[in-house]
């Protein structure tokens, strides 16, 4: 998918108990179609939509970014050789007009749209593709998906620093063609290069090839225009889209009442809501979890890992989880059964932990084990992380809790020296190696220091199978694997939370990356539904306070 990491979000937390609790919620059944039927719209009442986002301080830069809600807008503002389906997130050409694939299925050659512009009104050609990815693949770069071209050969040995540019199999043929030579067959390559990370670049960071631009930037507000440039802007129906940052629950509340916004993904009060069936809530193709950084003493040691994991309160963490998780991967149709993290008993706990310290030398044997736990400075982390505390110590391991501001956390992993962290994936792509890509011992998406030739061994075997059954297989011994080694703890498959007027709104669709396009997005014709959001207004005579003028 779109991917992207994304630490936890309270507000998810809150739809957990809210769903649980409020019986106010939507699990709706996948729409069928496709993009060709979802942009039906009248010009005439296309206005300016209104989206409220929880507050974030966006990375706009495809190359870098992280988060689920930089995505939304990198999708927007960017476009690569593909796009989503808005209804089915699934791979649809975009600026590539056709491609073929050679009898091998390692050659891949691209032809592109020859209407294809920048905002600026430039030709974008075969040489942008060529120059997006190798910024993408630059070391310098640091790019966090960078990795999931590892596929394309020599790619892997220039983002690692071993060759040069030219070693990367990327060619350009002419003006509008492009060719890429994969390791080994790819039959998901469309679907990683739906990604923001591989869309089409400006060497000017402020010129755009998707079918909106930055209009206007502030601390707690971003203006998207139209791109009257963008080769599909006649079928784009919204002149322009701001997105408003704000954790104010009683204002975003007030303002989706209102009308005033349409659609909100942060911050509400459910119970307030004007109408509780415009509540969209639903699993997504995501897993939240613990990780171990085994880069030392004595969590480097597998049985001291699965100890420290026996002793989790594993029903207390996952109790309030819509979708409880006791592996990985959100099932997928045909994919096989994982024994998952079960609750152990005390006994059995405290069997494994005895063992585990005979493995250990006699030194760190006679003193207490410290497990240094980072996490985000959430009221829900916090608690997790106090449960998990508490039941540790009573196991014989003291745990040192570290915080890090929410924005700034993600940012922190890589140099912070602490033992386990917590986190949660969105699935970039409908497919298991969209999560086992994190543990793979080369992937820059990479956060954890365990290293495993047989794991590593079991994605490529996956890589060259012939047949989707038999690759399921390989990889899920590799997930199973992971579950084995105790290099994670999975707690819940996140749900997706939205408020979406859709009886104005149209072109928003459910699927299970949370993927909503904003150029299928457009304004539907509903007098009535109008009529009752200026009566709601005028009863209330109030404006919510971040939309009045002049603030």
């Amino acid at each position: 998918m779109h991917n992207t990491k994304n630490v936890f979000n309270p507000v998810l937390f809150f739809c957990r108990i809210f769903f649980l609790f409020a019986g106010v919620f939507l699990f709706a059944a996948p729409q069928t179609g496709n993009s060709e039927n979802v942009r039906t719209f009248n010009p005439a009442v296309q206005r300016e939509a209104v989206i409220i986002d929880s507050a974030h301080n966006y990375d706009l830069n495809p190359h870098t970014a992280n988060y689920s809600s930089e995505a939304q807008i990198l999708n927007a503002l960017y476009e690569g050789l593909f796009s989503y389906d808005p209804v089915t997130a699934e791979a649809l050409p975009a600026a590539v007009k056709k491609f073929r694939v050679s009898p091998d299925r390692k050659t891949w050659t691209f032809t592109l749209r020859s209407d294809l512009k920048f905002s600026n009104g430039d030709a974008i050609e075969a040489q942008d593709v060529l120059r997006s990815w190798l910024t993408l693949l630059n070391p310098k770069t640091q790019a966090p998906f960078a990795s999931l071209l590892d596929c394309v050969k020599g790619a892997a040995d220039y983002r690692s620093g071993k060759k040069e540019a030219d070693a990367v199999e990327i060619k350009v043929k002419n003006a509008h063609t492009v060719s890429v030579q994969l390791n080994t067959p790819t039959e998901h390559f469309p679907k990683i290069l739906c990604h923001h990370a591989f869309a089409i670049t400006h060497t000017d960071p402020n010129v755009y090839s998707g079918p909106f631009i930055v209009e206007r930037r502030k601390s707690k507000e971003l203006l998207l225009k139209k791109n009257i440039y963008y080769y599909d802007a006649d079928t784009v129906a919204l002149p322009s889209i701001k997105i408003i940052n704000s954790e104010d629950t009683n204002e975003n509340t007030f303002a989706f009442n209102t009308g005033a916004a349409q659609w909100v993904t942060g911050s509400i009060e459910p119970e307030k809501l004007y109408r509780k069936t415009d509540i969209i809530i639903y699993p997504q193709f995501s897993t939240e979890f613990f990780f171990f950084k085994a880069h030392r003493d004595p969590w480097k040691n597998s049985l001291m890992r699965q100890a420290t994991l026996a002793l989790f309160p594993a029903d207390e963490l996952r109790k309030n989880a819509a979708v409880p998780a006791k592996s990985l991967i959100l099932p997928l149709n045909d994919y096989p059964e994982i024994y998952g993290r079960e609750e152990y008993t005390p006994d059995e706990a405290a069997d494994l932990f005895t063992e585990a310290l005979e493995e250990l030398s006699e030194a760190d044997r006679k003193k207490r084990p410290l497990l240094h736990f980072a996490i985000p400075d959430y009221d829900y982390a916090k608690k997790q992380a106090e449960l998990i505390a508490d039941a540790l110590k009573k196991g014989g391991i003291d745990v040192f809790i570290e915080t890090s501001p929410p924005q700034r956390y993600l940012e922190s992993l890589q140099d912070s020296g602490a033992d386990m962290f917590t986190y949660t994936w969105i699935g970039d792509f409908a497919d298991p190696l969209a999560f086992l890509e994190l543990f793979r011992s080369s992937s820059s998406l990479r956060e954890t220091e365990w290293t495993s030739q047989i794991f590593d061994a079991l994605l490529d075997e996956a890589s060259v199978t012939t047949t989707p059954k038999e690759r399921y297989k390989k990889l899920a011994e590799a997930e199973q694997l992971l579950l084995d080694e105790a290099v994670i703890f999975p707690v819940s498959h996140p749900i997706s939370f939205n408020a979406v007027d859709m009886e104005i709104l149209g072109g928003w669709f459910i699927n299970p990356q949370n993927i909503h396009p904003f150029k299928y997005l457009f304004f539907k014709e509903n007098q009535n539904r109008e009529e009752l959001r200026e009566g709601f207004i005028r009863a209330e005579g109030l404006i919510p306070r971040h939309l009045r003028r002049g603030c």
